[in-house]
């Protein structure tokens, strides 16, 4: 369910730290229903832009709309569109499963948010573990859980960083179909991974970020053209025609 009304509005945004610029201007945007992918290697300021859409950290320079908030302006608005789920979890180490759910409950004011905790937790693969408190959770379980809270708030934008760290290859299998389903629902998602294969199977369009700059941003067909890389070229082929185009060329995200 895609529509031409965009749920996050990246205009001109950079963010400097002293004297380095961290991400010097970007701008993008993200439609209701679909999944961007967030690519880049160490440091090329993908955290650091999920940061700021979150309001975490503030920006140096631009504007960040989510939902149509300002995240600067109206920063309470605006992050009640969203949910985040950093790459490090930091969960409540002494609630259990079920009561990290009624605490998302009461914060959010859900109603009826009991009714969907079976359907959730048995989506998740936490149904045994509803009664077990957060420090004895793997890493993984950790993840599922984030995602369990992320899901009951049915947000306009679910954001992502490596969202599936520490999880087996059935979780895996599991948290894409639920992204697909709730995509299709109409939640946006933005999601930074290292993993290409994930990003390549999952996301509509991938945003290839290269020491602060934006390189590429469509989908992999689109990008692909515009590298004259040929059409069977995965990814993680398109990646590295990208990032290592020589520095006075222009991105492609320029030529587009």
């Amino acid at each position: 369910m895609k529509d031409s009304t965009p749920v996050i509005q990246v205009d001109h945004f950079s963010k400097n730290y002293s004297e380095f610029a961290a991400v010097p201007d970007l701008s993008f945007s993200v439609r209701a229903g679909e999944i961007i992918g967030l690519v880049g290697a160490n440091g090329a300021g993908k955290t650091t832009t999920l940061r700021v859409i979150t309001g975490i950290l503030r920006p140096t320079a631009g504007t960040i709309r989510v939902g149509g908030h300002d995240i600067e302006k109206e920063p309470l608005a605006a992050k009640h569109q969203f949910a985040y789920i950093p790459d490090t979890i930091h969960p409540y180490d002494l609630l259990t499963v079920t009561e990290h759910l009624h605490f998302i409950a009461l914060a959010y004011r859900i109603k009826d948010a009991e009714k969907k905790y079976d359907a959730l937790l048995a989506e998740l693969e936490l149904a045994d573990k509803r009664n077990e408190i957060a420090s004895n959770l793997s890493r993984g379980m950790l993840q599922k859980l984030s995602l369990a809270c992320a899901f009951l708030r049915e947000p306009r934008v679910i954001i992502l960083d490596e969202p599936l760290t520490g999880l087996d290859p059935r979780g895996i299998r599991n948290i894409k179909e639920s992204i697909r389903r709730r995509a299709a629902s109409g939640t946006a998602f933005l999601l930074s991974s290292h993993l290409l294969v994930l990003v390549e199977a999952l996301c509509d369009q991938v945003l290839i970020l290269h020491r602060g700059q934006k390189m590429a941003f469509g989908s992999l067909e689109e990008i692909r053209g515009l590298a004259t890389l040929h059409a069977e070229a995965s990814l993680e082929d398109v990646f590295f025609a990208v990032t290592e185009r020589k520095t006075d060329s222009p991105s492609l995200a320029e030529a587009k």
